[in-house]
């Protein structure tokens, strides 16, 4: 079996298992209680909390704990935009972000009136400009992802951060599929909120973190003083600690793993020279993330084959509820009656895949598809 949908979810590492294991085993007391038990799971805690902090560079207490990326992109947008309504009701996000922050925008849209500009791609890109044209003095709130999670295009986030240093808009931006990649420093890029997802880093599912550079937002969950009054509800120790202990590792090793992808994602293109192919990204995107078409084929046929051989990619983002959709972020990119909807496919590596890995997946994907077609390399141009 080949794992290579690492962008919906990763392995957890030994060593934040050994964490999990270990607090959920000897650290079991409430970190609210005042006996020894408890104060033992507080220590746990603001210890994770500072671990944390320390590798965004920010205050410990800058950092509220959630049970995910999808949490946290709503504690921030929702709770900002409805504790801040009266400086405004517009917001500024992107059509190519996660559900978790669209679905968000039209829930605000729909249910209190807000008004949200969708920038569209322009040639593959959004750029600073589009932001710079799309605020208004009423516009209370900017939503960028930092790495998309389908193609893995970097947004231009320091330059919106600059450019919104002199304006009353809050920056929000999800992180997920960037944070324990590359080093993510939010005051230096001018990030007013955060989100992050442990299970995209090696760490456990159902654990994640919002950095929030201020207080003045709304609750969505109500009930104890749990993280500073922003999220009541005791707090699931084992997954931060592990969280933290997750984060960690990978930021040590982030150089060395980057490497190791750009190999294996060098490695696999060639591999593919023979085959007619076209890419849905340019050369500014991790390379953790391969978007790929094969003109003629269809993904859905091409995901069975290669889930028979043992091999696990996707057509796309996993929130879909496994169900093969059109990729909302390719229509964006492309049009809604392009074929690439059709035939794209989303290779998403680890560290942990090796070469003999990737040239099982190119063998295979060859066979499926016919072997060699012209010798025919398109690049990422709509």
């Amino acid at each position: 079996m080949i794992y290579l949908d690492n962008a919906a979810t990763t392995s957890l590492s030994k060593k934040a298992l050994e964490t999990f294991v270990s607090v959920s085993q000897e650290v079991y007391g409430n970190p609210s209680s005042i006996h020894t038990f408890g104060r033992r799971a507080n220590q746990v805690l603001r210890q994770a909390r500072q671990d944390i902090a320390l590798s965004l560079q920010v205050q410990a207490e800058q950092i509220i704990f959630t049970s995910g990326g999808s949490e946290a992109d709503n504690l921030a947008i929702k709770g900002y935009a409805l504790a801040n309504q009266e400086k405004g009701k517009h917001l500024i996000t992107t059509a190519i972000e996660h559900h978790a922050v669209l679905h968000t925008m039209e829930y605000l849209e729909k249910r209190f009136g807000f008004e949200v500009t969708y920038l569209q791609p322009a040639n593959g890109q959004i750029t600073v400009e589009q932001v710079k044209e799309a605020l208004r003095p009423d516009t209370i709130l900017v939503s960028v992802m930092y790495a998309n999670n389908e193609t893995g295009h970097l947004l231009p986030i320091q330059d919106i951060g600059n450019l919104l240093k002199d304006h009353q808009a809050v920056f929000h931006v999800d992180a997920v599929q960037a944070i324990g990649k590359l080093p993510i420093f939010p005051e230096e890029l001018g990030i007013d909120f955060l989100a992050a997802s442990a299970h995209k880093f090696h760490g456990p599912k159902g654990i994640g973190f919002l950095y929030c550079k201020q207080a003045g937002f709304d609750s969505l969950i109500h009930g104890g003083k749990q993280e500073n009054q922003h999220r009541a509800g005791t707090e699931n120790l084992p997954a931060i600690a592990a969280m933290a202990t997750a984060l960690t590792e990978q930021l040590k090793g982030a150089q060395e793993n980057l490497n190791t992808i750009s190999q294996l994602k060098e490695r696999f293109l060639q591999n593919m020279t023979d085959v007619n192919f076209y890419l849905n990204q340019d050369e500014n995107a991790l390379p953790y993330i391969i978007n790929i078409g094969f003109p003629g084929h269809l993904n859905e046929q091409l995901l069975m084959r290669l889930d028979l051989a043992g091999i696990a990619v996707s057509s796309g983002s996993a929130c879909t509820a496994g169900v093969i959709q059109n990729s909302h972020v390719i229509a964006a990119l492309y049009g809604t009656d392009s074929p690439r909807l059709k035939e794209s496919i989303r290779i998403s590596l680890s560290e942990e895949n090796t070469a003999e890995e990737i040239d099982k997946l190119s063998q295979t994907i060859k066979e499926i598809i016919g072997g060699a077609l012209h010798g025919i390399r398109t690049t990422s141009s709509p």
